[in-house]
């Protein structure tokens, strides 16, 4: 059975930090391009990173780039992501979904999907 299990989440203090944790199960996350994406209540859910298959090229939203990076551990089978300098416009509940095309934003493209981790940064 195909599975993602994101963790690491929590209320976190403005400009502190997290390590988000995407746990894959019954497959194997290096031949898989992981997506990290976050969705707050009415929103869309918006793509903010990606890790591509093999070669593991890494991409980031403009609203993250230089505060979050996307790696990945074979060993571990584990895709994370290191989010630095929260923000409260971070707070959103984090989706990591996996996809054999391509790295995109676009969520609808995803094959398989976690179950979600809640950020909350606030004072």
């Amino acid at each position: 059975q195909v599975q993602l299990v994101e963790s690491g989440g929590g209320l976190v203090q403005p400009g502190g930090s997290l390590r988000l944790s995407c746990a894959a199960l019954g497959f194997t996350v290096d031949y898989f391009h992981i997506g990290w994406f976050r969705q707050t209540p009415g929103r869309d859910r918006e793509g903010v990173s990606c890790i591509t298959s093999g070669d593991g090229n890494t991409y980031y939203a403009d609203s993250v780039e230089g505060r979050f990076t996307i790696s990945r551990d074979n060993a571990k089978n584990t895709v994370y992501l290191q989010i630095n300098g929260l923000k409260p416009e971070d707070t959103a509940v984090y989706y990591c979904a996996a996809d054999r095309i391509q790295c995109s934003w676009n969520p609808r493209q995803y094959d398989y999907w976690g179950q979600g981790t809640q950020v909350t940064v606030s004072s």
